[in-house]
């Protein structure tokens, strides 16, 4: 009984750790591309949102899995990770594949519900999923891959409701996710660099080092460029652009008054992040209600000239 009680224990854990911070940081970037997709003066599609939001929570879990199955033997040197499942010995490999296994046939299943060419792109990420893990071994850029992987759903979302990918629309979106995860993870890598350092991993916060604040700004420039572009393209209204305003001045807040030496500010700042994912995800919803005010005005001053 006592062994089935740590296993059952054990996987309660894990499911606890899915529902964290890291599933929001891979779903809201879903939100958006559903929001931008939906018909103007509507809101987003309760039915997508809720399967992209099972899809983020098995994903992300897969994604720690693989991570931690890769990095099994790094996770014992760094002070955070050795208590992690797989590093501590309480999970075997062989394990940690099953568990895999349904947390990816699960993933599948969420998967097939969407359109042909949505499932194309979506196993697609898988090879992303798979190789961002081993890019901190190689490229002092892991936080790139990060972004890649973790922002695929700006595209998914779009094509899920729609059918296919607009260009002018989720390009520009998936670039000011990946921006925006190269910030909130630079902030992440920085309470690991003294470990990683001396286990020879590399990312952007042993790259940057004291000029971090300068290059999170310049990913903030480019992330809220990059939303604006959206907006443009998409016809947005105020209360998006409002929305973008607070996240500037979230974002200048957050590097402003980070202390990068000190990693207990570094995880308050990094996960003040989700807040920065709702206000855009609430921006564009409001934003795109409005747009329905703003169409009804239009059509009054085309009836009032008809009638003058």
């Amino acid at each position: 009984g006592f062994k089935q009680m740590k296993t059952a224990n054990l996987i309660c854990t894990f499911f606890v750790f899915l529902f964290c911070l890291g599933t929001w940081l891979l779903y809201l970037p879903c939100t958006w591309s559903i929001g931008l997709a939906a018909e103007p003066g509507c809101f987003p599609d309760w039915y997508m949102l809720s399967l992209f939001g099972a899809g983020a929570v098995l994903m992300r879990g897969a994604g720690c899995t693989i991570n931690d199955m890769w990095d099994q033997d790094y996770d014992k040197k760094v002070t955070r990770t050795a208590s992690r499942p797989i590093a501590a010995g309480d999970i075997s490999t062989f394990q940690s594949f099953v568990f895999l296994g349904g947390q990816l046939t699960l993933a599948l299943a969420v998967l097939l519900c969407l359109n042909y060419y949505s499932i194309a792109l979506g196993a697609a990420s898988l090879l992303l999923v798979i190789t961002y893990p081993l890019m901190k071994r190689i490229t002092y850029w892991p936080q790139l891959a990060l972004g890649l992987t973790l922002n695929w759903g700006a595209l998914l979302g779009w094509s899920a409701v729609k059918g296919s990918c607009d260009p002018s629309v989720c390009l520009p979106l998936y670039f000011s996710g990946i921006m925006w995860t190269l910030i909130y993870d630079t902030i992440y890598a920085h309470q690991d660099k003294r470990d990683d350092a001396l286990i020879g991993l590399k990312s952007t916060a042993l790259l940057f080092r004291e000029d971090t604040k300068q290059w999170l700004s310049g990913f903030t420039v480019a992330m809220l460029g990059a939303l604006s572009l959206v907006g443009v393209n998409i016809g947005q209204t105020v209360p998006y652009y409002t929305a973008l305003a607070a996240v500037g001045a979230h974002l200048a807040h957050q590097i402003y008054t980070l202390d990068i030496h000190r990693p207990e500010d570094c995880w308050d700042k990094f996960t003040s992040n989700r807040t920065i994912g709702l206000i855009i995800f609430l921006g564009i919803v409001l934003g795109n209600l409005w747009k329905e005010k703003e169409t009804d005005k239009t059509k009054k001053n085309i009836d009032n000239r008809i009638e003058n």
